[in-house]
């Protein structure tokens, strides 16, 4: 069987990190399978989806390397809904039912003080044709309601969290659309999963009560289930649920220069026994993804983790992969020599001036300015084709004695008007003769 997953955003916001990281799951997982990964736009509520919101959800996937393999959005649909919505009515497994929202309401709350559980107590299936009759000739318009059957529970084995088990007797029948005619989530999303093909379902463990409710449906419709697999919520890194996390979407990441695969590499691993590694290349994701590793915990997501494994990724990307976004004429060379020192690679333009100039030169006390000096009278006789620097120190080390910091300190200080900052033996050369004798000083 071909394995087909499906990533449904509805387009009624901006994607956050929870999204991407179900979307990376499903890519992932078909990926490893050779199957297919489609988008589905579920854009059934009209009033609140927005075009500018599907355009976005697409540029956000093609920017994580999560492109899918198809596309297919719930409002081209309406035909299809209709005519199963239509056989389930007729075959008794949906219902119209009456109550206001506020008459549901008092339900629940007579119910609660009696110590039971608010379970929607069917009374519609009571009502006569007659009384039906009564009701919608009063303008009451029904909502309605997919029957469960009560007869056996509810099993399905998650290849997360492994054997589930619900008892549909303590279940209320779920409302599947709206007195206006508009649908829910549930049942169109059932119908897609069967016409699309999806053999396999994969998102957070918020929905693991919304699948013993489908099963039923899909087999309401005489059709086999996908398999599912409910991964653990994110939680913030103070170990809690965190409505910051809600708002951080693509567009907050790429601001703050992070990479792509520092995102990808991230999401993948934690929830996971895995170790989070900063993986350039996605195979090795693809390869090591398996739902028997992933736990019943939360999983955590640190911005700060984020970060780190943000650098790892940035100190191995190619020029190529940045050329781009470089100061105007940073060669690969140069690229190359800072690029160990950066966390994004916007950092790249802080040390581009430490290359071509100018720099603030130091205030130095008389002792310095005299190793500065004789440095710089080294430096204008050594071969500079090779390894200057070397040449440079190796020459001031045998003439002054100086070693370790009193030696490369005053010099780094000199030449890059820094303390710190990337191997001077890969920086000299780029900083170069003249510039180098410049920033020594004068005789």
């Amino acid at each position: 069987m071909t394995t087909v997953t499906r990533f449904a955003p509805s387009p009624t916001g901006m994607l956050h990190v929870g999204n991407i990281r179900a979307a990376l799951h499903n890519w992932l997982f078909a990926r490893k399978s050779g199957g297919q990964f489609v988008l589905r736009i579920d854009d059934t509520d009209a009033e609140r989806s927005e075009e500018r919101f599907v355009d976005a959800i697409r540029a956000d996937l093609d920017w994580l390397g999560l492109t899918p393999d198809a596309e297919a959005r719930q409002s081209d649909r309406f035909a299809l809904y209709e005519d199963r919505f239509a056989a389930l009515v007729a075959a008794g497994r949906i219902y119209p039912a009456y109550e206001s929202a506020e008459e549901l309401a008092l339900k629940r709350k007579v119910q609660l003080g009696r110590g039971l559980p608010p379970v929607y107590d069917r009374a519609a299936l009571a009502l006569s044709d007659a009384a039906r009759a009564a009701l919608e000739s009063e303008g009451v318009r029904p909502h309605w309601r997919f029957r469960l059957d009560h007869d056996a529970p509810i099993e399905w084995d998650d290849l997360v969290r492994g054997t589930q088990r619900f008892e549909p007797a303590t279940m209320s029948d779920p409302v599947v659309r709206r007195a206006d005619g508009s649908w829910l989530y549930m049942l169109p999303s059932a119908i897609d999963d069967v016409d699309l093909g999806i053999s396999h379902v994969v998102r957070g463990e918020d929905h693991v009560s919304n699948t013993a409710l489908q099963l039923q449906m899909f087999a309401a419709m005489g059709a086999a289930p996908p398999r599912f697999a409910h991964a653990a919520l994110l939680v913030g890194s103070e170990g809690k649920l965190s409505k910051r996390l809600g708002s951080l979407g693509v567009e907050h990441f790429r601001s703050a220069g992070i990479e792509p695969p520092a995102l990808r590499a991230l999401l993948a691993r934690i929830g996971t026994s895995d170790p989070v590694e900063p993986l350039v290349d996605a195979a090795p994701l693809i390869e090591s993804f398996d739902f028997a590793r992933f736990g019943r915990a939360p999983a955590r997501f640190d911005e700060t983790e984020l970060a780190q494994v943000n650098a790892r990724i940035v100190h191995q990307l190619g020029y190529m992969a940045v050329k781009d976004r470089l100061p105007v004429g940073m060669s690969e060379a140069e690229w190359v020599a800072v690029r160990p020192n950066l966390s994004i690679v916007a950092d790249a333009a802080d040390w581009w001036p430490v290359i071509e100039g100018p720099i603030d030169a130091p205030a130095v006390d008389d002792e310095a300015r005299a190793y500065l000096d004789r440095a710089r009278v080294v430096a204008a006789s050594i071969d500079w084709s090779s390894d200057p620097w070397h040449a440079l120190t190796g020459a001031l080390k045998a003439e002054t004695g100086r070693t370790g910091k009193a030696l490369f300190l005053p010099l780094r200080q000199a030449l890059t008007g820094r303390d710190h900052g990337p191997d001077m033996a890969a920086l000299l050369p780029l900083i170069g003769r003249e510039r180098a004798l410049r920033r020594l000083g004068s005789d």
